[in-house]
């Protein structure tokens, strides 16, 4: 089989998965060798596909940036993958389940850009000039593998395992505070379930957005201005529970909630 014969199968198999909610074994274990390489062209051809349907780019994503979850993965980097205008979830709307196989929840340092970003070379200080503002969010994960369970190629294949985000109305200047120490309390109808700070998303949130333009640069591709960035879950994900109520808490970069 073709790389483009490959690349076309697997698209259209995660596709599959996400449209009838049915989790699929990890691609790997049908393709053993899928290197990352070919992983990042089926994320594009499955984006490709989303766009001929209707959908719009506005921004990326950025996974596996806690050293934790690299070391679960034996992976040494984080990886991208892509926002469309149809994973914004508005404020106070709850969580679609019925569109979801096993939704998790975690909190995000959210970029918007002013200006384009476009690598190789770039560094956290260029990446901060480029950044028009910074908020707080909560992305929705659902990878379309069965019990979460992938590899790297796997994860950068299913784009970062995005469905849904949402972000808050406040919006701070992106040098305005040190973003590397902003702390984050997630909780669960009122009870704190995890902790971690900035620091703990590739070194902090400049530095993760970096390394997405330069890992998308070394791809011809850059940042552009408006869109936005998420740059990595600052603590484990947790699972969304059909009921609850889902928020994290920001010293300085305020609250967002979800209902589930």
């Amino acid at each position: 089989m073709t790389t483009s014969e490959t690349v076309d199968e697997c698209a259209t198999l995660l596709l599959a998965a996400e449209s009838t909610r049915s989790d699929v074994d990890p691609l790997t274990e049908r393709w053993p060798d899928l290197s990352a390489e070919t992983a990042y062209q089926i994320q594009d051809e499955v984006l490709r596909r989303r766009l001929v349907g209707g959908a719009r780019v506005i921004g990326i994503k950025l996974g596996l940036t806690a050293v934790k979850k690299q070391q679960q993965m034996n992976v040494t980097s984080p990886l991208t993958g892509w926002l469309t205008d149809e994973m914004v979830l508005p404020l106070g709307k709850p969580l679609p389940h019925q569109q979801l196989i096993h939704p998790r929840v975690e909190p995000e340092i959210v970029f918007v850009m002013g200006s384009r970003l476009e690598g190789p070379g770039v560094s956290a200080a260029d990446a901060l000039t480029a950044v028009d503002a910074v908020l707080c969010g909560l992305e929705v994960i659902d990878s379309r593998y069965r019990s979460f369970r992938f590899t790297l190629p796997d994860v950068i294949a299913d784009n970062a395992s995005a469905a849904y985000f949402i972000t808050s109305s406040q919006r701070l200047a992106a040098n305005s505070i040190d973003l590397s120490l902003e702390t984050c309390e997630l909780a669960m109808d009122g009870e704190t379930l995890a902790q971690g700070t900035g620091a703990d998303v590739h070194g902090g949130p400049a530095e993760a957005l970096a390394f997405a333009a330069n890992s998308l640069g070394r791809r011809g591709k850059a940042i552009e201005p408006g869109w936005v960035v998420l740059t990595g879950g600052i603590t484990a994900a947790i699972a969304a529970q059909s009921g609850s109520r889902i928020e994290a808490t920001f010293p300085n970069l305020g609250s967002i909630g979800l209902n589930c």
